[in-house]
């Protein structure tokens, strides 16, 4: 699957029913594509499985013409076992089956696919920018 941002938020969007869009907590978590699957489908964060590391929030958000960015992250001591070869953000209620899944990544990562060894794993995002609109 190429990257995407996931189709039951951009409806969410446009209906309105999103909240404040991108005003809350936007995190990143590490994913396995071998146990963790993309489904347009999937609308929350409790669909999704296959996780490594714990979830990162991305700091320093600006949107510009439609432009999401942020700063870098980094996944700390991030324990050893399968590959991670995606990448999932989903806007962070403090409950799962309520936070919204935003973006799927699994190609263009800088450090992706990567074999965790219990060392930190950074994330350097496009320097265009991490999704546009």
């Amino acid at each position: 699957m190429a990257n995407t941002l996931y189709p039951k938020w951009k409806e969410a969007l446009v209906q309105g029913t999103a909240g404040s869009a991108l005003t809350g907590t936007l995190k990143a978590v590490l994913v396995d594509t071998g146990t963790y699957t993309y489904s347009a489908a999937h609308e929350f964060y409790s669909s999704v499985t296959g996780t490594a590391g714990t979830p990162q929030t991305i700091g320093s958000k600006t949107y510009t013409g439609g432009l999401v960015d942020g700063a870098d992250i980094t996944f700390p001591a991030v324990t050893a076992g399968p590959n991670v070869e995606g990448i999932v953000l989903f806007l962070d209620t403090g409950t799962p089956s309520t936070s919204r899944l935003v973006a799927y990544y699994d190609t263009g990562i800088t450090g992706l696919p990567v074999t965790p060894n219990g060392g930190d794993l950074p994330v350097t995002w496009n320097a265009a920018g991490i999704f546009q609109l």
